[in-house]
């Protein structure tokens, strides 16, 4: 009996440690949330105190990061979890590394206001497109928020599905920064470049962290899922 209730002991330590990882990352998510937040109004209205608060929540996402790492490795390390509790803390640690690279790319962003500040980053018509590719970014991240909070999301569909507006706005920007008659210079088409890149990135890691929580349910690996 001695033996049976420290087994319990064990695993209720186990679980609630689990837990916490599972908090670590929801706060992640909603931390880049609104750094995502903060750089579509930083963008929008050359707004550099809105630049600096998606400095500052990186920082804090780096701090979050930084406790998910820790608490897996003690859990891997000390506890010898069994096989749906060690896809639990592994699934965790990629999807913390895919937050902090969504958080990365949208510092990046933030470092192009600040450098082009007082000036906008690009011509109206062009902060239009760039303003609504951040904006969808920042719907991806919300849901990658709600997917991550979800205690039971749907098994057998994408949980985060790709944006094609991303992917168009993507091509769109591109295409302009390298047109012929493009008159705003060099410097400000590599911007836009660039920004447009560091938008597909996130969105990207905002995918993969769907894929990820679907292998974490349903054991089917990321190669094996398809966009049905």
């Amino acid at each position: 009996m001695r033996v049976g209730g420290q087994d319990m002991r064990v695993r209720t330590k186990f679980s609630s440690e689990l837990m916490a990882l599972t908090d670590e990352l929801a706060q992640m998510a909603r931390l880049t949330q609104e750094a995502s937040e903060r750089a579509t109004a930083a963008l929008t209205g050359s707004d550099l105190t809105a630049a600096y608060e998606v400095f500052a929540l990186e920082e804090q996402v780096e701090i979050e990061h930084a406790k998910c790492e820790d608490r897996s490795v003690i859990l891997l390390a000390l506890e010898a979890p069994v096989a749906r509790d060690l896809r639990h803390v592994v699934t965790a640690m990629q999807i913390a590394d895919d937050l902090l690279a969504v958080s990365r790319a949208l510092s990046r962003v933030a470092d192009v206001v600040v450098r082009r500040y007082p000036d906008p980053v690009a011509p109206a018509v062009v902060l239009d497109s760039v303003a609504e590719m951040s904006g969808a970014v920042t719907l991806l991240i919300g849901t990658a928020v709600r997917v991550i909070a979800a205690q039971n999301p749907p098994r057998d569909r994408v949980l985060i599905p790709r944006d094609e507006t991303v992917d168009r706005l993507r091509a769109h920007l591109v295409e302009l920064a390298a047109a012929d008659g493009w008159a705003h210079g060099s410097a400000m088409a590599i911007d836009i470049a660039l920004l447009a890149h560091h938008f597909e990135r996130a969105a990207d890691h905002c995918v993969r962290i769907g894929r990820l929580i679907r292998f974490f349910h349903t054991g089917i690996p990321l190669y094996a899922q398809t966009e049905a």
